[in-house]
């Protein structure tokens, strides 16, 4: 069937956006779902900084390439041996798909899989076939997604259903900022009620690991962002406290808030800068993680004794540490008795027409959760 999609042929065009239009709307090729596959109609799929990593060649990809991960939609079609989805059917796409027999799936950590890991690389799908095309030439898949076009085929286990009734814009905030940021702080930090949590970087991510501190019934949590704006979004939010992270003494005054320092501090912002503000705010005997993708070539110099001395954990946390089937119904149910507000985060709606401009909004930090809107 012939889609519209946006389709990246170059990284490392130079901003803005809008002029140098990296991402061209292009009528491409989509071939029907194989065994164990799903084409989806899509209906909402947002803008997130993983995208705007490969746009702007911080996280190289083949190319060209359909980008878009984020993203919910209506089953239309099942591929052979799909039996528990079915045509109308509303799902949440997962970008790293869980192949259910390496040996991290056997072991609980889906977002590790070995296979998802190898086919995300090479641009194909788990099963390493690729169902995008034009005239003859091969589209690469983004991460087993594609979201941005109207339609996609998708591996079974890039899919959760969603029971009920919800808006496809908030289903699908669900597939990558809510299972990243509140995985982050609830799977991998661990956050305890009565703990004491920072979150450095407030984008979208950021913001949802905030409110998964929140939730987690942590008696204080400090955003810290550089945006003033971004700082008065998370106290409105429920943020304790708030330090502009571009200040002299930002450390010292977290360090004062906190007596000392967090007990789990979270880094979301992909920097080495915002990485070593999270690990010096971290108390003696605490835990920092980063949720962050920096440039593969950005290293951060670890303190080794203090490392030792000081007990310290440093933990990564990719797609939050979840397990999608387990845990995006779980966070779903949250939101649908208002403790997780994350519709909140949501900041436009636009059509797929505007995404060159949209990126620079997001490059520019002052945005949280752009959204394409398919009007099928």
């Amino acid at each position: 069937m012939k889609i519209k999609a946006a389709v990246l042929r170059q990284m490392g065009a130079v901003a803005p956006y809008a002029e140098s239009r990296p991402l061209s709307i292009e009528e491409v090729e989509l071939d029907p779902p194989g065994p164990g596959e799903v084409l989806v109609q899509v209906k909402a799929a947002s803008l997130c900084h993983s995208d705007l990593s490969v746009v702007n060649g911080d996280r190289p990809r083949p190319l060209p390439m359909v980008l878009g991960h984020e993203a919910s939609g209506i089953v239309a079609e099942c591929g052979p041996g799909v039996d528990d989805l079915a045509p109308g059917d509303h799902v949440v796409m997962i970008f790293v798909p869980s192949c259910g027999q390496c040996m991290p799936c056997m072991e609980g950590r889906p977002a590790l899989c070995e296979p998802a890991a190898a086919t995300n690389g090479a641009g194909t799908l788990l099963s390493g076939d690729r169902r995008l095309s034009r005239d003859g030439e091969a589209i690469h898949h983004h991460v087993g997604v594609s979201a941005f076009a109207e339609y996609t085929v998708v591996s079974r286990r890039s899919l959760v259903k969603v029971e009920g009734k919800l808006d496809h814009a908030e289903a699908a905030l669900f597939g990558c900022g809510v299972l990243t940021g509140v995985g982050a702080v609830v799977n991998t930090g661990d956050v305890r009620a009565g703990s004491t949590v920072a979150i450095v970087g407030l984008g979208g991510v950021g913001l949802n690991a905030m409110l998964g501190a929140i939730v987690s019934g942590a008696r204080q949590v400090v955003a810290i962002d550089m945006l003033d704006e971004k700082l008065d979004l998370a106290r409105q939010l429920g943020a304790t406290d708030t330090v502009n992270a571009g200040a002299a003494d930002a450390i010292e005054q977290v360090k004062a808030l906190t007596a000392g320092g967090v007990d789990v501090a979270v880094e979301t912002a992909g920097s080495v800068k915002a990485m070593e503000l999270a690990y010096r705010v971290t108390r003696r005997g605490g835990t920092t993680v980063t949720a962050g993708l920096p440039n593969p070539a950005h290293l951060w110099p670890l303190q080794h004794v203090n490392l030792v001395a000081e007990e310290r954990t440093v933990k990564g946390s990719y797609i939050g540490s979840c397990v999608p089937g387990r845990d995006l119904p779980r966070y779903i149910d949250l939101y649908r008795r208002g403790r997780l507000p994350v519709d909140r985060l949501m900041s436009d709606r636009i059509r797929l027409d505007d995404i060159n401009a949209a990126f620079d909004r997001l490059a520019s930090g002052r945005t949280v959760r752009q959204m394409v809107i398919f009007d099928h």
